[in-house]
């Protein structure tokens, strides 16, 4: 009985393998991380459009790439911007995201190198648009990407520091995904009222995520976005942002800044495109207190002590427009 039985397996992994392109073990597919897995996952996430997920995404990578930390990230937006973003020719790609999601094809195969040293990516197409309604009625639909993810992790096929992922603006099955998968939920928050509107909802969601699907989920931190100093409405929400979050408030808040959008347009992170813009200097500051909480160990110092040793906290918080 027991011959058959292997002979099952063994007949179904070959069936499999001959699809995805290389050998797979049944018993490899575990959704628990191995004690020895030091890979920090976190997912950048609000239903909010336009409040810098993506931006964030691809410079908080860019930035711990520089560091020497091997970085990847995980576009999970049907918009694939993220994957534009940092050089990907999505028109001609032969795998993506969705075919992890969908087909069931291994992480490491949908892995791609970028033009940055130590940073790849997993990059979307518009078919993930579709990947929601086929992937509804799975069991376990929620944890597909965690499953994916830690696969990849505890057979060691990639030795990644950081998995950073990128998520759509809405809370759909993706987005879910995305935070089953992760350690960390990272929130930006435009300094507009109306952000402020949406995360009644976005904490619901992650509470019941944390509760019934992710119970070690924890928020990294809110990073307030498309700050303009000069204007009194955008310090003002700031304050109250600092007010009622607290200790989870970013204490680098990345400014409105033209460069930024100019390094997204030339397919390139901030600190390729514009090294010594304050754009620049915004996500390294904020890299840094990323490394502080996730790798202290790893830290060079607290961002703002270092401003004002160099008597540059006021100036650095001037808008960059040209």
């Amino acid at each position: 009985m027991f011959d058959d039985i292997r002979s099952f397996f063994m007949k179904r992994e070959e069936d499999r393998a001959s699809e995805i392109g290389r050998p797979e073990s049944h018993f490899e597919y575990l959704t628990e991380r191995t004690a020895g897995a030091h890979t920090i996952i976190i997912t950048i996430a609000n239903q909010k459009g336009g409040c810098g997920k993506t931006t964030t995404a691809i410079n908080l990578s860019a930035a711990l790439a520089k560091r020497g930390f091997k970085v990847l990230m995980l576009d999970i937006d049907a918009q694939s911007h993220a994957s534009l973003g940092i050089g990907v020719d999505v028109d001609n790609l032969n795998c993506s995201i969705y075919d992890v999601l969908v087909k069931g094809m291994q992480l490491e195969n949908a892995i791609f190198h970028t033009y940055a040293n130590n940073l790849d990516i997993a990059p979307a197409t518009s078919m993930l648009s579709g990947a929601q309604l086929e992937i509804a009625d799975l069991l376990g639909r929620e944890g597909i990407l965690r499953t994916a993810i830690y696969k990849m992790i505890n057979t060691s096929k990639n030795d990644y520091d950081y998995v950073i992922l990128d998520c759509s603006p809405s809370l759909n099955l993706l987005t879910v995904n995305g935070l089953v998968a992760a350690d960390h939920i990272l929130i930006p928050i435009q300094t507009h009222y109306f952000s402020l509107e949406g995360m009644r909802e976005l904490f619901s969601t992650i509470k019941i995520v944390k509760e019934r699907l992710n119970l070690g989920l924890q928020i990294l931190g809110i990073l307030p976005t498309l700050y303009d100093p000069r204007t009194r409405m955008n310090k003002d929400i700031l304050k109250q942002i600092q007010d009622y979050f607290k200790d989870k408030v970013f204490k680098n808040p990345i400014r409105m800044n033209i460069r930024l959008a100019e390094a997204s347009a030339h397919r390139k992170s901030i600190f390729d495109f514009a090294p010594d813009s304050n754009g620049a200097k915004d996500y390294s500051a904020f890299t840094e207190e990323v490394i502080t909480l996730t790798r202290p160990e790893k830290a060079i110092g607290q961002p703002e002590k270092a401003a004002k040793e160099n008597g540059s906290e006021e100036p650095r918080l001037q808008p960059d427009t040209a």
